[in-house]
């Protein structure tokens, strides 16, 4: 059973599962091949430092299509003390975007207890919406949320085995890695069904 299941029948909403990951252009390695006795070996130079962070929703509703709606941010280089990951503000902007231009319906969000999703503006901006209704999984519970298995598909489908030219590059890739998950509902609707949980049932933290 989901954190706010019945709120979600209740109120006819969207449920919408949150997280972010970083991906650098410092390549994965899956598979490859060598010579016997070479190791081969990639030079890279200063590669980790260009991040590019992702905010996901995977969003679900009975009769509807599964979605995945994201924000990228890049990170040119963390030793000018740029702020390297999400700001309140983003989450707000993704919320706002996922409820008026794509899903056009309530929102019961679902997510990890990441310090910035406490924070107080965020959660003033919630209580301040009706659309929105908010519920935190339980502490060290990735394996609940799905967002995980959409970063599990994309790494494995769009970076593994390839050396990115330019932070360009990485940020084009991505792009279309989602774009082919977002077109196919059923591998979203996966990362749900690979949690153990349905839209069913309640286990609940409210915030």
């Amino acid at each position: 059973m989901v954190p706010g299941g019945n709120t979600v029948a209740a109120l006819g909403a969207w449920l919408c599962f949150e997280d972010e990951a970083g991906f650098s252009m410092t390549l994965p390695t899956a598979r490859t091949w060598a010579r016997r006795g070479h190791t081969p070996v990639i030079r890279v130079r200063g590669r980790s430092q260009r991040r590019i962070s992702i905010a996901a929703l995977a969003c679900y509703k009975q009769g509807e299509r599964s979605r995945v709606i994201y924000r990228p941010k890049r990170h040119v280089d963390h030793k000018r003390g740029g702020r390297r990951s999400f700001a309140w503000t983003d989450y707000r902007d993704l919320l706002i975007a996922a409820h008026h231009h794509q899903l056009g319906g309530p929102i019961v969000l679902v997510w990890d207890n990441l310090n910035v999703h406490k924070d107080a503006r965020l959660r003033a901006f919630i209580d301040a919406h009706d659309w929105i209704t908010c519920y935190f999984l339980p502490a060290y519970a990735p394996d609940l949320n799905p967002v995980e298995g959409i970063w599990s598909l994309l790494r494995r489908s769009s970076q593994s085995n390839t050396a990115f030219v330019d932070p360009d590059h990485l940020m084009r890739t991505l792009r279309h890695g989602l774009r082919q998950i977002q077109y196919r509902g059923e591998l979203i609707d996966g990362c749900l069904a690979g949690t153990g949980l349905t839209t069913t049932t309640s286990r609940q933290q409210a915030q």
